[in-house]
C-alpha cells in the first residue's frame, strides 16, 4: 500500500487540466464517494499495526495534496477565463456606479407642468424672497388679515415703508409680477418653493412646493375654470376621476372654491385615506377678484380670469399613497428608490 500511495502522489504532482470539466473529473477520481482515497482509507484497516503510523501519514499527505492541487487547477482556469474575457470582450460594460433616483416631487411637478402645457400654459417664475406688495397687498389682503401675522410668515427684513422683505407664503406673487409686466391674454402656471411658519408634522411642513395657475382674457368664466380643473384631474388621476367644487373664501378670488377629486383608491366608496367620504381635497381656486386685476393695471371691466393653486406634496401623497410628507425632505434612498420604476 505504501508504494501505491507514493505512486499516486507522483501522479497528482504532474496533473494538468485544460478546462473545469477536467478538474471535476480529477476531483471525482480522488475525492468522490467511490474515489481512490475512500478506497485507500477503507483498506487502511487491514494495514499491520506497526505500519499504521507511516501509512496514515502518507494517506493524509495524499489527501492534502489532492485537495490543494484540485483547488489550484480550478483557480488557475477561472482566472484565465476572466482575463481572456476582459481582453476579448470589448463590449463588456465597466463597473457601474450606483445611480440615484428622481425625486417624487420633481416627477409630479414635471407631470403637472406637462399636463397644463398641452393646453397653452407656460411656466412663470419669481423670487422666493419677496415684498409685502407682491405677496399680500396686490392680492387684496386687508392689513388685518391673519396671513400677515408672524405665526404664518417668515419675515426677513422689516423696512420703514412697511413693505417688508419676507419669504413668500405662496407662488401667487409670481402671478402679480406677470400681470404687472404682461398684457392679457395671460395663461401661466407658477411652480415653486414656499415657506410658512408652521409646526412640522406628517401633514404639514414649514417648507413646501406649490403650483398655481392663472388665466386672464376677455370673457373668461367660472365654467372655463371648472372644465380646466376637470381636465387636469382626469389627466393626473385617471379618466374615471370626478371633481366637485365647494364654496370657500380667498382674498384674491371671488367667487372662491375648494376642489375635491373622487378617491382613486376606493373608487368613491369610502376608505381611511378619504375618511369615508369618497373625496379628497387637492386645491383652491376661484375667479380673480377685480381689485387684484386693477392693482396690477388690468381693466377689470374688459378682462376677467381665474386662478388656482395646489400643493405638490399633497398631489404626490395622493398619487403614490405617501402618508407622511416629511419623507420628501429626508433624502432617504430607501424611500426615493421606490420611485425609480415610475420614471
Amino acid at each position: 500500500m505504501r508504494e501505491r500511495i507514493l505512486s499516486e502522489i507522483e501522479v497528482i504532482k504532474k496533473l494538468t487540466a485544460s478546462n473545469l470539466n477536467d478538474v471535476e473529473e480529477i476531483r471525482i477520481k480522488y475525492l468522490g464517494k467511490k474515489g481512490l482515497l475512500n478506497d485507500m482509507f477503507a483498506e487502511f484497516k487491514n494495514v499491520p499495526k506497526e505500519d499504521k503510523k507511516e501509512i496514515g501519514l502518507l494517506l493524509n499527505d495524499l489527501k492534502t495534496l489532492a485537495e490543494g492541487t484540485i483547488e489550484t487547477l480550478k483557480e488557475s482556469l477561472e482566472s484565465s477565463d476572466e482575463q481572456k474575457g476582459d481582453k476579448d470582450d470589448l463590449t463588456k460594460p465597466s463597473n457601474l456606479f450606483s445611480l440615484g433616483s428622481r425625486h417624487p416631487l420633481s416627477m409630479v411637478r414635471n407631470e403637472i407642468i406637462d399636463i397644463f402645457s398641452r393646453v397653452g400654459y407656460v411656466v412663470a417664475e419669481g423670487p422666493e424672497i419677496e415684498d409685502d406688495w407682491h405677496v399680500f397687498s396686490a392680492l387684496n389682503f386687508p392689513p388685518e388679515h391673519p396671513a400677515r401675522d408672524m405665526q404664518d410668515t417668515f419675515f426677513v427684513e422689516n423696512r420703514e415703508d412697511n413693505n417688508h422683505a419676507i419669504l413668500r407664503t405662496h407662488t401667487s406673487s409670481v402671478q402679480v409680477r406677470t400681470m404687472a409686466s404682461q398684457k392679457p391674454p395671460i395663461r401661466i402656471i407658477a411652480p415653486g418653493r414656499v415657506f410658512r411658519n408652521e409646526a412640522i408634522s406628517a401633514r404639514a411642513h414649514c417648507i413646501f412646493h406649490q403650483i398655481e395657475g392663472l388665466y386672464i382674457d376677455k370673457g373668461v368664466s367660472f365654467a372655463d375654470l371648472k372644465q380646466s380643473l376637470l381636465y387636469f384631474a382626469k389627466e393626473m388621476f385617471g379618466e374615471n376621476t370626478q371633481i366637485r367644487l365647494r364654496p370657500s373664501y380667498f382674498p384674491f378670488t371671488e367667487p372662491s372654491a375648494e376642489v375635491d377629486v373622487s378617491c382613486n383608491l376606493c373608487g368613491g366608496e369610502g376608505c381611511n385615506i378619504c375618511k369615508g367620504t369618497g373625496w379628497l381635497e387637492i386645491m383652491g381656486c376661484g375667479m380673480v377678484d377685480p381689485n387684484v386685476l386693477e392693482a396690477s393695471g388690468i381693466d377689470s371691466k374688459v378682462y376677467s380670469g381665474f386662478a388656482f393653486g395646489m400643493g405638490i406634496e399633497r398631489i404626490t401623497m395622493l398619487k403614490y399613497n405617501v402618508k407622511d410628507l416629511r419623507l420628501y425632505f429626508e433624502n432617504d434612498m430607501r424611500f426615493l428608490k421606490q420611485f425609480t420604476s415610475v420614471l
